[in-house]
């Protein structure tokens, strides 16, 4: 197995303006083709996914005037996996009068990125971000306010202003029913039409460009075929492909994948972020993780015991002395707020030492007893008490009397679809929102800036830049009477029948939880040469076991929630192949990408300088200073490697400290 690819191509130019950043999204507004009013009545818009991505798009785009269909696959559009986002959402409105501004923003998701995000699209992120609060706040938001009623704000890892608003410990949801609002508005104004418990299975392309979408109705199994002048993706992430992660148990990479299949390019798809405030597994039989709001991390200090003898211990006999506070040692100027990547690695590394804790010894703590004798018991329960309540729950202790346990887990995945400027794909007509493109976040995402990315491109964005696309197609131009749509719709119904055919001897959970541990272990927080080449040896394996011997019970015309998995699970075997293929290819750690091979050593000039220190990520911007583009090549062929160079014009790649 090779480990290094030779690049077939470059990807389309990006789109982004010429300009200094501060005026290229002002300058692109003024530019962009405008179609009018009654003309936008013609047009047709498919929208797959209803999180605060796709709700505020399809409300958006609907009081434009456009006609949208939006998919998803839960019962309403509330259960989107957005209500899981806990902890808060960026923006740059300095409130606190601590020195934030729209550019310290930009260069904290730059530098948190690992210097491998696109700066044109972070600035414009940074940029819209003042915008989303006050839309929010119109729409009834309850963020929380401070004593004279102005929003109140907190600090989250990777910046050392407070630039994070929130609503207690449930900012996701009230986000997204603001979002849910505005799409309730309009689907009862008749210019949204909602397609509920029905899954994306296939996109549909005519010449070239992406026209419709086939789809299959979760109750009745009916397979259906819709048409439109565009097709929008705001389906989230496949961290799911790990089987245990803190998504839900319905998040899946489906329609990135057949994106990908139909010639859409996946980038950095290695890209993944393992979030270091989750409840660690309790059994080899849990089927998801729960998430614990990086929040939690303002006023939590993480220890240690400095002696393994001690971790079998409880929390409260150890002594003050006996403890490692080890973000407060290791980065002084961060501390417990230094970014996910950074605090996760840590975590494993103590743990690696043998000074975990908890019964599986891969545990850290979190710890309010400070907090609580500094400012009482009453006010750490306002700011978190229902993530106390729902730790304890969990757990059974109770996290005002003694520390809670966490370890890191997958939570976000970076890389997804490439987009330009335009958030268009490579496949003209296919654009991509939120978390399942790959274009704000780099190598590792800033706590807070999910929530901001997915409303700015819902409500900002795509309104702006959709019209660049559509000004030059005709209204209604392919219907699903177009021989592509049979085509998409005969092979999907095939693939289902095939499924169902096989009648095995193994459930999907256990060809899920076989593939997630396999690439937990070769692909997840610590990844090598040899566990990549292992991984991507047994992935064949895997997807031989997978089409020979799985069962399926009951039929594909009635609810089926085993077939549902089947066909998720089957994309997530193919997806892990090109995920691998990326982590492979890219000989360097930046960000979630950690390859044990390339670290500092005591032996590298900038560790005796001390401007790093020993087992820190090292990145080679000369080799690896690119997007990784992969595009489709077939089943078990090896996918083809095209890049878009990373110019940097306001920031200077460096050496990423937190200290």
């Amino acid at each position: 197995m090779m480990s290094s690819y030779k690049a077939d191509s470059t990807v389309p130019h990006h789109q982004a303006p010429e300009g200094p950043l501060s005026d290229k999204w002002s300058k692109y507004k003024a530019s962009a083709k405008l179609i009018n009013p009654a003309n936008k009545r013609k047009y047709k818009v498919i929208v797959v996914g209803s999180g605060l991505a796709g709700a505020s798009a399809s409300a958006t785009l609907a009081e434009l005037g456009y006609q949208v269909d939006c998919f998803c696959y839960q019962d309403s559009a509330r259960r989107a996996h957005s209500i899981a986002a806990q902890g808060g959402i960026n923006a740059a409105k300095n409130y606190q009068n601590d020195g934030d501004n729209v550019h310290r923003l930009f260069y904290d998701t730059i530098k948190g990125g690992d210097f491998r995000s696109r700066e044109a699209n972070v600035y414009r992120l940074a940029e819209i971000s003042t915008q989303i609060i006050d839309q929010c706040v119109a729409q009834g938001v309850p963020f929380a306010r401070e004593y004279g009623g102005l929003l109140a704000n907190r600090s989250f890892g990777g910046a050392q202003v407070s630039r994070t608003f929130y609503a207690a410990g449930q900012t996701g949801q009230q986000l997204l029913i603001g979002a849910y609002q505005a799409l309730s508005k309009e689907i009862s104004k008749g210019g949204v039409t909602m397609h509920p418990r029905t899954e994306m299975l296939d996109i549909v392309k005519v010449d070239g460009h992406a026209k419709g979408i086939i789809s299959r109705n979760l109750v009745t199994g009916e397979i259906t075929r819709h048409a439109a002048d565009t097709v929008i993706l705001a389906t989230g992430g496949y961290g799911n492909v790990f089987f245990l992660s803190t998504n839900a148990m319905g998040c899946n990479v489906t329609a990135a994948l057949k994106a990908y299949k139909k010639g859409a390019y996946m980038a950095n798809p290695c890209y993944t972020q393992i979030h270091p405030t989750c409840i660690p597994v309790s059994g080899d039989y849990q089927s998801k993780l729960t998430l614990m709001s990086e929040s939690l991390r303002n006023d939590g200090r993480i220890w240690v015991p400095k002696k393994a003898e001690d971790c079998g211990k409880p929390a409260v006999e150890i002594a003050e002395e006996d403890r490692d506070y080890y973000l407060e040692r290791k980065y002084p100027s961060f501390g417990n707020l230094c970014p996910r990547d950074i605090a996760s690695r840590a975590a494993k590394e103590v743990c690696d030492e043998g000074r975990g804790v908890g019964a599986s010894g891969l545990g850290v703590y979190l710890d309010f007893a400070d907090s609580i004798a500094r400012l009482g018991e009453d006010a750490i329960r306002a700011r978190y008490g229902n993530l106390f309540q729902m730790y304890a729950k969990i757990t059974g202790e109770d996290p005002y009397k003694s520390p809670m346990r966490i370890y890191p887990a997958v939570h976000y995945t970076m890389g997804g679809l490439w987009v330009d400027y335009n958030l268009m794909s490579n496949v003209p007509g296919l654009h991509v929102l939120g978390e399942a493109n790959f274009s704000d976040h780099g190598a590792n995402r800033l706590g807070a800036s999910a929530l901001m990315q997915g409303l700015a491109d819902g409500y900002f964005v795509i309104p702006v830049t959709l019209g660049n696309y559509l000004a030059d197609q005709k209204p209604g131009a392919v219907t699903t009477e177009h021989p592509e749509f049979a085509k998409a719709a005969t092979e999907n119904r095939e693939r289902i029948e095939k499924i169902l055919s096989i009648q095995g001897t193994r459930s999907v959970d256990s060809i899920h939880r076989e593939l997630g541990l396999l690439m937990w272990d070769n692909c997840g927080m610590e990844r090598t040469k040899e566990g990549l080449e292992e991984a991507l040896a047994k992935i064949p394996e895997i997807r031989k076991s997978f089409w020979e011997d799985v069962r399926i019970p009951g039929h594909a015309g009635e609810l089926n929630k085993e077939l549902e998995k089947a066909l998720r699970v089957a994309d997530f075997i193919e997806f892990a192949d090109v995920m691998c293929h990326d982590a492979l290819n890219r000989e360097e750690s930046c960000g979630g990408h950690f390859r044990a091979e390339h670290q500092f050593t005591q032996a590298d000039p900038e560790v005796q300088a001390g401007t790093t220190q020993e087992g820190e990520a090292k990145r080679r911007d000369d080799d690896f200073g690119y997007v990784a583009a992969w595009g489709y090549q077939g089943e078990g062929v090896q996918p083809s490697l095209n890049k878009e160079a990373l110019v940097f014009e306001e920031v200077k790649p460096s050496i990423r400290s937190y200290q």
